[in-house]
């Protein structure tokens, strides 16, 4: 069935690049007010047609009508983090006046606006999980509602998008309005919420969703975990399968010498690199770590390499080898330099990796480059690679295994990161370098060959405001095979 899409808010075209990974959705119209941002859709995208505009302050009707809507309004000013006292960012590092702020969320307006001109047959929103705390919230569900949409809300991390293909490498909550005109079929968007995971009972499962209150509404661990579906297994918590932030990085790059640099890293840097020295490689396990510069207690800020990456920011990593414990079909022993596989819920690879040191705030201060990546924000480079240095010639992999009857830890892909490997070593004789914009890129999940406009600064806040493909692919799936058959 051929659909057409209409993508506002569109960004560098993340939604746009997912959902033309559907069978018959064709992105018609992509719009944004950034230039930057439109003329890099149109590089990617050439076949949409591209509207610079302020939405806010165009008539719809300016639009073609189309089967279905994404939009992605503006989401820094319904951030709880972001706080009310802050000056609001329009462009992410300009600050504007308060009134800008309220503008900010006054585009979750244009959704309705536009939705009353078109009539479309399915509208997917994307925000930040806090847009459900927004005052107005319960009264812009009431406009869709009265405009002839029944709707659900799909709260998602982008490492879970697993329905349609491969999820991103990186831990990306964020919230999901789907609506669909009354009389049209429900999307079945509990499939999408299903990821693959690993049951000690029973094997290879698609995970259940349970949330740990009534609200049904926040982030993965914090507010609902993955359950095995069987009954048998009473509630057994299974973890979903996730790609590690190794995938992304540039082995070829170890970075700098922390002992060498002529400008020394900050204090708060130096301490969330040393807890995470502290915290893995300490004891009998020496895998590289993640360090978070985002936010959280120094104890809290690193995790091994073996987790998911953290939401994407700008760090990088390096390891030699990954040993498989397991000697079942397809688990060979194979380079760092190339991508990690999947991970599941099983300890089946062993490595000695470096950490990502996330540098800008928050819950955690490092990771292993086996954990997903942190989230990726759009405003900076917040993660960084950190590796023991060994005084030996970059391209050397010896040095970095260790014994495979020693398990990697999950891989996760915090932002602001730096990667460390090795023993306890001094923080002197470590190695660290910021991510890179394209390592940024693959953790949002882009294609390889995707180009994103700018300067660098540009291209981190085009990937960390986009909207990770795997999802749109998801959700807009779930759409478009609700309308098949439809009027």
């Amino acid at each position: 069935m051929a659909l057409t899409l209409t993508d506002l808010f569109c960004g560098a075209g993340g939604s746009s690049t997912g959902a033309v990974d559907v069978p018959g959705v064709t992105v018609r119209v992509a719009s944004n007010h950034w230039q930057l941002a439109v003329d890099t859709h149109a590089e990617n995208h050439g076949d949409t047609g591209h509207i610079c505009a302020d939405l806010s302050q165009i008539d719809p009707r300016y639009y073609p009508k189309t089967d279905i809507l994404w939009a992605s309004p503006e989401c820094t000013n319904h951030s709880i983090a972001k706080g009310a006292r802050h000056a609001p960012q329009p462009d992410l590092f300009n600050p504007v006046p308060d009134e800008a702020a309220e503008r900010s969320r006054a585009t979750m307006w244009d959704v309705p606006r536009f939705t009353e001109v078109h009539r479309y047959q399915a509208v997917i929103v994307e925000n930040v999980v806090d847009v459900a705390r927004w005052h107005p919230y319960r009264a812009w569900l009431m406009a869709m509602d009265s405009l002839g949409y029944d709707h659900e809300v799909v709260y998602m991390n982008s490492m879970h998008a697993w329905a349609h293909g491969a999820a991103a490498p990186q831990s990306r909550d964020r919230f999901y309005a789907i609506f669909w005109r009354k009389g049209n079929r429900r999307p079945d968007l509990g499939a999408v919420q299903r990821p693959p995971a690993w049951c000690p009972e029973h094997g290879d499962v698609r995970a259940m969703k349970v949330w740990k209150n009534a609200a049904r509404a926040g982030r993965f661990k914090s507010q609902y975990r993955f359950a095995c579906p069987h009954t048998e297994c009473r509630g057994r918590e299974v973890t979903p399968e996730w790609l590690p932030a190794s995938s992304i990085i540039d082995w070829t790059d170890l970075g700098q010498r922390i002992g060498d640099r002529a400008r020394p890293l900050a204090e708060k840097t130096m301490r969330r690199i040393q807890a995470g020295i502290d915290r893995y490689w300490s004891g009998a396990d020496r895998d590289p770590l993640v360090v978070n510069h985002v936010s959280g207690a120094d104890g809290t800020r690193s995790s091994s390499v073996r987790e998911v990456a953290p939401t994407m920011v700008a760090g990088g990593l390096h390891a030699s080898l990954l040993v498989p414990v397991e000697g079942r079909e397809g688990k060979v022993a194979r380079p760092v330099a190339e991508p990690y596989r999947t991970q599941t819920a099983r300890n089946e690879t062993g490595l000695l990796t470096p950490f990502i040191a996330e540098l800008r705030g928050g819950g955690s201060d490092a990771r292993s480059i086996t954990q997903p990546l942190a989230t990726v924000t759009a405003s900076g480079n917040h993660h960084a690679l950190i590796m023991r240095n060994y005084g030996q010639p970059i391209g050397g992999e010896a040095h970095l295994t260790t014994p495979a009857t020693e398990p990697v830890r999950t891989i996760t892909t915090a932002g602001h990161q730096s990667l460390l490997t090795g023993g306890s070593p001094a923080i002197e004789d470590c190695t660290f370098r910021m991510l890179t914009p394209s390592e940024i890129k693959q953790a949002m999940a882009f294609p390889d060959n995707y180009r994103i406009l700018g300067t660098k600064r540009d291209q981190v806040r085009m990937a960390g405001n986009a909207v990770t493909p795997p999802a749109a692919r998801d959700l807009v799936a779930a759409a478009a095979e609700s309308l098949e058959g439809a009027p």
